[in-house]
């Protein structure tokens, strides 16, 4: 009767141990790529919006004098 007790137990503190290693290995790796994509969408925003100003300087006629 005590054997199940003891395996739920020791399967729990081996999950609990599980966690803390995939949390201070992966959760670094996790904001790394968080902070690529960051700058990444940074960077595409940039460049929507710079292009999208210059659209409108190309659309208009040139001026008749």
């Amino acid at each position: 009767m005590l054997k199940p007790v003891l395996q739920l137990a020791a399967v729990g503190l081996v999950g609990v141990f599980v966690w803390k290693v995939a949390a201070a290995f992966l959760l670094p790796v996790f904001f790394l790529i968080f902070k690529i994509g960051l700058i990444v969408g940074l960077i595409m925003l940039a460049f929507w919006y710079f292009n999208k100003k210059d659209r409108g300087k190309e659309d208009t006629p040139p001026a008749s004098s």
